[in-house]
């Protein structure tokens, strides 16, 4: 069973970490995936031997809350408005309370209550009352980092509650001391406290880090904006016909099978098949493509598409989860949740990080205290380096550029269904490609008819009625040709279909044959006379087809799928940096036609589709990192076995299940996107991650003193909090520009 999760309290992929590593211990587990960037755990698992009760217990072992995810308002949204009502609070005490401890020293007005040695007390007081409504506000900080202390997993929520918990233990012990010298009259020892309170520290620690922690909800709710446009795509109601009456019914309440009413301009409310009328649908929003698509009886209709100017009533076949819709915003959510293995990197090396980052700061305090400095002066040394090393800008590095690019993606109808997916795409060397319906239309056009001293209409009369039996692809050509034609077709007897082959059938006692070279040849029919032209129309890629009546040949009809118009321009920018092979069940002489025509690397043809994965395997076995791309149907076990998958339709189910990455749009070009969107998002990725590293290697050993001996540089704890959520909103910036990628001018 796979389920979803939302996990609240989550602040560093350290605690993504605990979270992985909590659950996994349970039995009936097989595969976790927690995204610090969504707040979200994707889980497979043996429902007979696990619960929801039991996943919850794990996830609060860790020191977070877990709940069933539904279709309520996203948990980012709603941690943005948490995080912003707790950064009121926290700023409408936090600049008072700087205000009053800063303002001695900066000689700012204070009231005179404040000043003099004989309210020292109200002043140190005052302090703590403005310091705990901070505190308490950002209370999690506190539960999380000390529980997951004592479960032996500290995150980065534990090197903040030490750090600020350390300042706060300390003000309470200088009021103490104030209280004592005040008491005693020893206003030197009153005076020496009054000046070493870190109340403001703590106060201003929590401020900013809540700053941070706010600006990086905002990019997260920022970079799953694509998820939210496409929910609110869906109407809340559709027109149904039932019983011959007109009925408007919630969106829940429409049934398979049902009869959908679309007027101009309404929105498409789930998938179908139109049986009455027919219109141009926008189906941009899902698939990317600009232009709008005809639509008549028997074409399938999408869910949240934008009928234009008809009127059209279709039968439902999808609903709910099973829509297209609900596909690609469970796949774009996935995406999202899923780890990269340079993001699982990231983590095992956070997941260590912290623990070696309390060790430092311990030692710290151990050598300036050998030293001879005072407590406050190595207590400010200590806390420094536990609040500049929390790895918030390590944990988000990879998962904010792959939310953005997977949502990037999506809006231009590319769906990539994992981040290692998205990862492995940029080292692709070698494009595999499927000829029918992936460089072609996959629909095949009689093309030429020639006859040898025969009647041309009679010819394909005869032969679209010995075909119209037949489920051939090239049967259907026929068919439509003579459909266009006007031509009526005669009944027919004693039907042989051959298969791989060709058919025959006798009509008014003539035996009709139609077929390939090894049919006719097999039947002893002579084809001598057709070589030539055969030879002319293999040259073009279009297929012959020998027809003979009574053993004798009188004609060939060629028959071509048409070369998509965008297959030859993509294939070209393919071939800039990549070997690029046509996998097809083609005869060698069109194959090769093809070949020529769009100037491929290499041809495989007359491939079967149980031989398509071979021919991967032999190329992976060179060495080559291979992407399969193909309709998704016949070719879904060479789409599994490639490095990347890349299936080329409608979004057919078939193809969402075998393939990496779906392209909803029948464009080869998108093929250059994906690749593209890949190399841009990768070199992001290793920018964050090198200056999350940078950020930490360089910060940690200033905020443990080793410049203050000889430059006399040291950083306090308040400026080490606003640098640590500098470099997370940095991070995050730096994905962002994902955004503006303008893959057009790549091309």
């Amino acid at each position: 069973m796979k389920k979803k999760y939302e996990i609240t309290g989550m602040t560093c992929s350290a605690c993504s970490t605990a979270v992985e590593r909590s659950v996994k211990k349970l039995d009936g587990v097989d595969k976790v995936s927690v995204s610090l960037l969504t707040n979200s755990m994707i889980l497979e698992y043996d429902e007979k031997a696990l619960d929801d009760d039991k996943i919850a217990k794990a996830v609060a072992d860790a020191g977070y809350q877990a709940v069933v995810k539904t279709n309520k308002q996203p948990v980012i949204d709603k941690d943005l408005k948490t995080m912003k009502q707790r950064l009121k609070i926290s700023f409408s005490f936090a600049l008072p309370l700087l205000y009053l401890a800063m303002g001695h020293m900066l000689d700012w007005p204070l009231p005179s209550i404040f000043y003099g040695d004989a309210n020292l007390l109200i002043f140190a007081f005052t302090q703590f009352l403005l310091m705990m409504p901070i505190v308490i506000v950002n209370y999690q900080y506190f539960t999380v980092g000390f529980k997951t202390l004592w479960k032996r997993s500290p995150n980065m929520d534990t090197l903040v509650a030490l750090g600020t918990s350390a300042a706060i233990v300390y003000g309470i012990f200088a009021i103490y001391m104030i209280s004592y010298g005040l008491g005693h009259g020893q206003m030197e020892l009153a005076m020496q406290y009054g000046m070493d309170l870190y109340f403001e520290s703590a106060g201003t620690i929590l401020t900013l880090i809540t700053l941070g922690k706010y600006f990086e909800s905002k990019a997260k709710s920022r970079t799953s904006e694509a998820i939210k446009k496409l929910i609110e795509l869906r109407p809340n109601t559709a027109i149904i016909k039932r019983n011959g009456v007109e009925v408007e019914v919630m969106i829940d309440d429409v049934m398979v099978n049902d009869l959908v009413v679309v007027r101009p301009g309404m929105i498409i409310p789930v998938d179908g098949i139109v049986v009455e009328g027919q219109t141009t649908i926008d189906e941009s929003a899902l698939t990317g493509e600009s232009m709008p698509v005809f639509k008549e009886k028997d074409a399938k209709v999408i869910g949240a598409t934008v009928n234009q100017n008809g009127y059209i009533v279709f039968k439902v076949t999808q609903i709910k989860e099973d829509t297209t819709l609900a596909q690609i915003i469970r796949l774009v959510e996935e995406a999202a949740s899923s780890k990269a293995p340079i993001a699982r990197l990231a983590d095992k090396i956070s997941g260590i990080f912290v623990p070696i980052v309390i060790s430092i700061s311990i030692l710290t305090i151990i050598v300036w205290s050998l030293l001879g400095y005072d407590i406050a002066f190595v207590l400010s040394m200590g806390i420094s380096v536990l609040i500049i090393s929390c790895p918030c800008a390590l944990g988000l590095a990879t998962p904010v550029a792959i939310m953005v690019a997977t949502g990037m993606a999506a809006k231009e109808g590319i769906l990539i269904k994992s981040s290692e997916a998205l990862e492995k795409a940029q080292a692709v060397d070698t494009i595999v490609l499927d000829k029918t319906g992936t460089i072609t239309f996959g629909k095949p056009q009689v093309r030429q008819i020639i006859t040898y001293d025969f009647d041309e209409k009679i010819l394909l009369q005869l032969v679209a009625s010995v075909e119209h039996k037949s489920e051939h692809p090239l049967a259907n050509a026929i068919l439509n040709e003579a459909k266009k034609k006007e031509l009526t077709l005669l009944d027919t007897e004693d039907l042989d279909v051959i298969v791989g082959k060709g058919i025959s059938a006798k009509i008014d006692q003539q035996t009709v044959v139609v077929g390939n070279l090894g049919l006719l040849t097999d039947k002893g029919i002579d084809v001598t006379l057709a070589d030539k032209d055969v030879e002319e129309l293999s040259e073009q890629a279009i297929t012959p087809l020998y027809c003979a009546i009574d053993n004798k040949l009188v004609g060939v009809i060629g028959i071509a799928d048409q070369i998509k118009a965008s297959s030859k321009e993509a294939i070209r920018m393919l071939k800039k940096d990549h070997n690029v092979i046509m996998l097809t069940g083609d005869n060698k002489k069109t194959a090769a036609a093809i070949g020529k025509i769009l100037e491929l690397d290499q041809v495989f043809s007359e491939v079967l589709p149980d031989q398509k994965e071979q021919v991967i395997i032999d190329l992976q076995s060179q060495g080559k990192i291979v992407a399969m791309v193909g309709d998704g149907i016949n070719d879904a076990v060479a789409l599994t076995r490639a490095n990347v998958g890349i299936a080329i339709g409608a979004g057919s189910d078939i193809a969402i299940e075998s393939a990496d990455i779906v392209l909803m749009k029948n464009d080869l070009s998108n093929v250059f996107d994906v690749i593209k969107i890949s190399k841009k998002t990768l070199i992001n990725i290793k920018q964050n991650l090198f200056w999350a590293f940078i950020y930490n290697i360089i910060g940690i050993p200033i905020a443990a003193g080793v410049l203050y001996l000889w430059l006399d540089i040291r950083l306090n704890p308040m400026v080490a909090a606003a640098a640590m959520s500098l470099s997370s909103v940095s991070v995050v910036t730096n994905a962002l520009r994902l955004r503006y990628l303008n893959i057009k001018k790549e091309k």
